[in-house]
């Protein structure tokens, strides 16, 4: 099941979505919230994996489903047709999770870029964008580099894209794209596919970018903050 997922959930009376990418027994993703990682494996026939949710963004319009802002998930699935359905627990608090995950097509990345001494650390990152010019709003998600590599996303848009970094600096571009139809709360990237370049410094605990999007005819700035919240060799542990 490797590539990059749309996840739509239920947990009890509650409904959400996410991205999510699995990659030789990991899973790595999230969305506008909360992150999620762990690992999967293959037990007779069925997928079976755990993993770890916690809170990313602070803002209190984006609840949790869940009654603390760190659980553990675990849950069993199988295919049907193009998509995986699952069905388990959030250990925590014991209740049923259901999800459905679709893949995204993933085809599309570009030629990973080079990463040298000094480079930007390989893992899931949280990023909150910040939107310049006298433009109101911002946005907040998952991006998970790899190797040269951008995957992630949020509960509407997902990621690809391909970046190069060494000595504390990083360049690269992405396409944001919509997995679900965004125009009426996100109108100014809601109904595009959104070309994205930035530049801007790293370090081991994250990064900072300035960048350009076009969207439709229109060229927007903004700056975004990553932090570090999983290292991608560390999500089985």
């Amino acid at each position: 099941m490797e590539g990059l997922y749309k996840v739509e959930y239920d947990i009890g009376d509650g409904s959400g979505r996410s991205v999510l990418y699995a990659h030789a027994g990991k899973m790595l993703g999230g969305n506008t919230a909360f992150a999620h990682f762990g690992t999967y494996e293959d037990v007779g026939g069925e997928l079976v994996a755990k993993l770890r949710t916690q809170r990313h963004s602070r803002s209190l319009q984006r609840r949790s489903l869940v009654s603390s802002d760190s659980v553990s998930i675990h849950i069993r699935g199988r295919p049907q047709g193009k998509v995986w359905r699952f069905e388990g627990e959030v250990v925590d608090d014991a209740s049923a999770f259901r999800a459905v995950m679709t893949p995204l097509g993933d085809d599309d990345i570009p030629p990973a870029g080079s990463v040298g001494e000094g480079g930007i650390v390989s893992g899931l990152y949280s990023i909150d964008i910040r939107m310049l010019d006298g433009i109101a709003g911002g946005q907040t998600g998952v991006m998970l580099l790899r190797d040269g590599r951008i995957l992630g996303g949020d509960a509407f848009f997902y990621y690809l894209g391909a970046y190069s970094s060494a000595n504390g600096r990083w360049k690269g571009e992405f396409v944001n794209q919509e997995h679900t139809p965004a125009k009426s709360e996100h109108p100014l990237f809601g109904g595009h596919e959104v070309g994205i370049g930035f530049s801007g410094r790293c370090d081991e605990a994250g990064a900072e970018m300035e960048a350009t999007a076009l969207a439709g005819k229109r060229s927007i700035r903004f700056t975004a903050t990553l932090k570090l919240i999983e290292p991608f060799g560390k999500a089985g542990r």
